[in-house]
This record gives C-alpha cells, structure tokens and sequence, in this order.
C-alpha cells in the first residue's frame, strides 16, 4: 500500500519545472494557511520498468491555486549507489515548509511520513546497492523476477502504523525528529530531480483531474510506471482517498476557490502579526499591512473594472457571444493569479515581521 503526501496548506511555486540544479532550491516557499490538504491516498506500485530504476512516491503539490496529485513512479538513478529521499512537509513555526526531494548516498530525513513501499518514516527499505547494481527488495517492490534477477526479500516488521497523515508536526502531525544519522545525511552530496522527474511533476500540474478540488483527495492516476505515463495501461488509480479537512480551503484568506471575478472572491482577513517584542516595531507592522490591504483592495477594484468592459464589449458584439465562455476562463485564471499574489505578499510580510528593523514589505503595484 502506498501512499501520498499532504500537509496543512503550503505554498509551493513549482511553477517553472524547467530548472537547473542551482535552481532548484528555489521551487518551494513556505507559507502559512488554516486548511490542510487531502490524506495520502491508497494505491498499488506499478511493475518496476526495469533494472537500475528506484522508486519515488507521490505527493500533493501546490500551484497558487489549488492542490494537485503528482503520482508516484519509477525514475531511472541518476549514478550508481544514489538513493531518493521523498519531498516532505514540516511545521516551521508559522506555516507548513515543503522540503523537496534528492538524490544522495543516503536516504535523509523525510518528516516519518509513512509513504509505504519501503519508505516507512526512516530509511528506506526497498532495496540497497551492491557496488553499481541495484537489488530489490521484492516483499515491498513490485518486481518481474523473469527480467530483473537482482532481488531479495526482507520481511518488513510492520511497526509504523496505519497512518495517513503526510506532514510533520503541527495539529495532527507526524510527532517525529530526524536521527543522527538523518541528520548527518544533510551534508552529504545532493543532486536535484533528473529531468524525466521535473517534466513528471509539469504534466501532473497541468493534469486537471489530478486536481485536489477535482479528485477530491483520490487522484485518478496515483502511480506510473516511468515519469510522465498518465495514460499508459500500467497506471495505477487510487484506491482509498479523502478530500480536504474540517478546515476548508474556501475559509482561507485569499483563496480563489471558483471564483470568476475578484468580487466573489471572500473579503481580505487580517493576519495577526507576529509579536517581536518591539512595540514601535510592530506598530509599524500594523500600520505597512493596512496599506498593503489597500493596495490589495485597489488592485481587486480595478481588475473588476477591467473585466466589466470587455463584458459589456463582448455582450454588443454578436459574433463575440459565442466566446464568452472562453472570456470568462480568461477571467478566473487573472482573479485566481491576483488571489495567490494577494495571499503572498501577506504571508511574505508575516515572515519579514520576524526580522526587526529590516522589514520591508513586497508586493508593490
């Protein structure tokens, strides 16, 4: 059984998948939200594709907008004696923080999230390397024994629970820490995804139905093969999935849900600020949020605007009636933007909150 990772809400800019290793630390920011996203579902590994591949496990990333699946699947190592150490997410105090996944000689510390098929909390179970083989570990790996000769099988105590819950700390989160060993692995050498991996991660973005709000927590396509194959006959679909928490993602501040026009997005709800103990210092705070919610509150006044006239245009025009579907598209995706812009720029403030004297807010129109 494998599951998939979640966590309270992050913001993860995975946006341009197209990165080099320098880069990459760049493709995740944290930030804090009151909602979480769905459970890890419940799915079967697909046949591993052949020799020298190492198994991934899926996630919940986030766009800006909503939740989507990326499937687990099978990625060719990068070198010999590289293991993968899955993306995770961690409560860092004002927010849930994405750790992205490596490759290294070592599998680090990946939050205790239970992700199943060897990846159990710690470690990883699934197989090892024996100089620039790879043996699996066949009572966790789905292997063809007829192709692949290079397996084991190690029965698995099965000490670590049931669990689905795929974040670290926090309400409800993984009470667990790293080892020393965990630890140690932090300054090992790291190589990034491969591209095969990133690519993976681009289609699954673009993939509606892999979609939080679409799937509701139980993705059709859970795990591939190899990176990328969503519609191969190998796919596996999840089994088991649960949506969206008590704590619904339309409660947050921000949040575009189905809005189409910024006035049906919710109002702007304050964030209470952080105290750093300054009085002057977080009065000035006050005084910066309350003109960047009027910047905010502007920017939705003029899009609103915006969107009014080409609706009007449209409606005189006959031969445009029959676009106004594809306007009101147009339409969503800038209130969606401006929403996940909004929300950044307040989280982004927050966080240089924390920094006295040096703060100074972002996002100026």
């Amino acid at each position: 059984m494998h599951r998939l990772f979640s966590t309270r809400f992050v913001f993860i800019v995975f946006g341009t998948l197209a990165l080099c290793a320098a880069s990459y630390a760049q493709i995740s920011v944290g930030v804090s939200v009151s909602f979480g996203p769905p459970e890890l579902p419940v799915y079967e590994q697909p046949l591993c594709p052949g020799d020298g591949y190492v198994w991934t496990p899926g996630y919940w990333a986030w766009d800006g907008y909503d939740y989507y699946w990326v499937p687990g699947t099978w990625v060719l190592a990068p070198e010999p004696r590289l293991f993968w150490t899955p993306a995770w997410w961690g409560w860092g105090g004002h927010g849930y923080i994405f750790h992205a996944g490596y490759w290294g000689p070592r599998v680090g510390f990946y939050g205790g999230i239970n992700y199943g098929y060897g990846y159990f909390g710690h470690g990883y179970d699934g197989g090892h390397w024996e100089g620039k083989r790879f043996f699996y570990n066949r009572t966790v790996n789905n292997v063809n024994v007829t192709e692949i000769h290079n397996v084991y099988n190690t029965t698995i105590v099965k000490n670590y629970g049931d669990s689905r819950i795929s974040y670290n700390g926090g309400r409800g989160g993984i009470e667990a820490r790293p080892t020393s060993e965990e630890e140690s692995a932090q300054h090992d050498r790291h190589i990034p995804p491969v591209t095969a991996q990133m690519q993976h991660v681009e289609a699954s973005r673009n993939n509606r139905e892999l979609r939080a709000s679409v799937n509701h927590g139980k993705p059709p396509v859970a795990a591939t093969s190899r990176p990328g194959n969503f519609t191969e006959p190998s796919v596996m679909h999840a089994k088991e999935g649960r949506g969206y928490g008590s704590d619904r993602p339309e409660k947050a501040a921000g949040f575009p849900g189905s809005a189409v026009h910024p006035k049906e997005l919710p109002a702007n709800s304050r964030m209470s600020p952080p105290s750093t103990g300054d009085a002057k210092q977080d009065k000035r705070f006050q005084q910066d949020q309350e003109k960047l919610y009027g910047r905010q509150a502007q920017e939705r006044q003029q899009l609103q605007q915006k969107q009014e006239q080409e609706h009007q245009q449209y409606a005189q025009q006959q031969s445009n009636k029959e676009k106004m579907p594809q306007l009101e598209q147009q339409h969503r995706q800038q209130t969606r933007e401006m929403a996940q812009h909004h929300y950044q720029q307040q989280v982004e403030m927050q966080q240089h909150q924390q920094q006295p004297r040096k703060y100074s807010p972002k996002g100026k129109p």
